[in-house]
């Protein structure tokens, strides 16, 4: 897959944008169908809007290298981020369509979690700016439109992040999503 123009490579192997099919557009939100992915994850007790720059340390160190067989793995934008009540955030990195999970070694980070994601569909709502009152609305915001589209949501908000912690907070691209009942 080709670079995404606008997505900024600030990780080493960040070339492509995990694949989707917009199975329904809405008037403010798309229900996407996104296919079946390995996500690279770690807890992290951090805010809302540091939680991805905490989270990517132990990330890059499994992808670098930072596992038992010492092997590089390429990801796809964005980071995703999903809050933890009164814990802080799941921070996840998203491998290469296709990777195998039982093919990938262990971490030597013991934080470093690997988990396989079953196809699925998702309510996604873009905005810009990164300020906890910005994520926090639009998520609000995205749960109303669902609701309000007669959809069901399937457990809680996320976020994803497509652009580098030293850009423009309002230039940022950012997405709440939730994942639905069949459009």
């Amino acid at each position: 897959m080709a670079p995404v123009p606008g997505v900024l490579d600030y990780t080493p192997g960040m070339n492509e944008q995990v694949p989707y099919t917009v199975v329904r557009a809405f008037p403010h939100f798309d229900v996407r169908r996104y296919p079946e992915c390995v996500l690279v994850q770690v807890h992290v007790d951090a805010a809302l809007t540091r939680a991805a720059a905490v989270g990517l340390r132990p990330l890059h160190g499994y992808l670098a290298g930072g596992n038992r067989a010492a092997t590089t793995f390429p990801h796809t934008a964005p980071v995703l981020q999903v809050p933890v009540p009164s814990s802080g955030h799941l921070v996840s990195l998203v491998l290469a369509v296709g990777t195998d999970p039982a093919a990938l070694p262990q971490p030597l980070d013991d934080a470093v979690r690997i988990r396989a994601i079953p196809s699925h569909e998702a309510a996604v709502l873009r905005f810009g700016g990164w300020t906890t009152t910005r994520f926090l609305d639009r998520g609000r915001r995205l749960l109303d439109e669902v609701r309000a589209s007669r959809l069901e949501p399937l457990g809680g908000l996320y976020f994803a992040r497509f652009d580098s912690p030293w850009t423009p907070r309002i230039r940022s691209r950012n997405e709440a999503l939730v994942r639905v009942t069949s459009a």
